[in-house]
């Protein structure tokens, strides 16, 4: 890796709270370039164009992205004074259509909520953790990853409101049901302390749970729920809280602000979540719909 493109990297941890996966994923597209066409900040607009046909095979979210990191990176060089040109005109601008995410049902949720609470009622450890688990998920909506690492004195005590350290370690707060606290009591009850742990949600090894044994409990949670585990996870289980919040009349501006979205650009996918939702509803319940269907 140049030292230009090294720098870039350094900026972003510190003046923008680049997180760590976020950092990976820029220095893989950049190394990815740089071995292509060498130093990034003496590349010629030539060599940047010819960058489109190396990546003629992958998807347009891919191309999307990697030209994404690299106009932010001329964007830089030109800044700094590396460069006195712009040539990001010649990287591809593939058209992408942000999928829709996958969206559980009210149905659903009672379906894993119920099995979760008759499990807990054993009051066996493992299973009072998994509702804590899943009132947080479904009731706060957190990233997986602000969940397994929340620390033990992130708990509220009189205020209802969880302080959760989200992307780019920019705190939040986020409320905290009665349900949630509830079970998250219920949880400190029987919560190991040996070996000690500053994490709410300790593994055996001293640090907190890991996201991949988190994503395997909800499956497994799902199986025996009968529920299809292909369509549950923690983020489906996020998005279930904010395409919910929004049917029941929620605000765009406070869900962003629930959801730690720094552009209300990315929180905007609920509304066609939502939108979604209305059409098939006119197309199933509207009297021209049932009349079309009989003929």
């Amino acid at each position: 890796m140049s030292s230009a493109t090294q720098a870039f990297l350094e900026m972003l941890a510190a003046e923008r709270g680049a997180a760590a996966n976020t950092l990976a994923a820029y220095r893989r597209d950049l190394d990815g370039a740089e071995e292509l066409v060498g130093d990034l900040a003496e590349a010629t607009r030539a060599q940047v164009a010819k960058l489109a046909q190396e990546w003629g095979d992958l998807a347009p979210s891919t191309i999307a992205r990697k030209s994404s990191a690299l106009r932010q990176f001329f964007g830089f060089a030109i800044d700094e004074g590396w460069r006195g040109d712009d040539p990001s005109g010649a990287l591809p601008k593939p058209r992408t259509r942000r999928p829709l995410p996958k969206v559980l049902s009210h149905e659903q949720v009672g379906a894993l909520f119920e099995r979760a609470e008759l499990e807990a009622d054993t009051d066996k450890p493992e299973a009072v953790r998994q509702l804590a688990l899943l009132e947080l998920l479904y009731g706060s909506g957190l990233r997986a990853t602000e969940l397994v690492a929340l620390p033990l004195s992130a708990v509220p005590r009189d205020a209802p409101m969880l302080t959760v350290m989200g992307k780019g370690g920019q705190a939040r707060m986020v409320p905290v049901s009665e349900r949630a606290r509830d079970a998250m009591g219920r949880w400190l009850a029987v919560r190991p302390g040996d070996p000690p742990s500053r994490f709410l949600f300790p593994s055996r090894a001293g640090k907190h749970l890991s996201r991949v044994r988190l994503f395997q409990m909800l499956k497994e949670l799902a199986v025996r729920a009968d529920l299809d585990p292909s369509g549950i996870s923690p983020h489906v289980l996020r998005h279930a809280f904010a395409t919910h919040l929004l049917e029941g009349g929620a605000d765009l501006r406070v869900l962003q602000t629930l959801l730690g979205h720094a552009d209300i650009a990315t929180t905007q996918i609920y509304t066609h979540v939502d939108a979604a939702r209305l059409v098939n509803l006119v197309n199933a319940k509207h009297p021209l719909a049932r009349k079309a269907a009989s003929d």
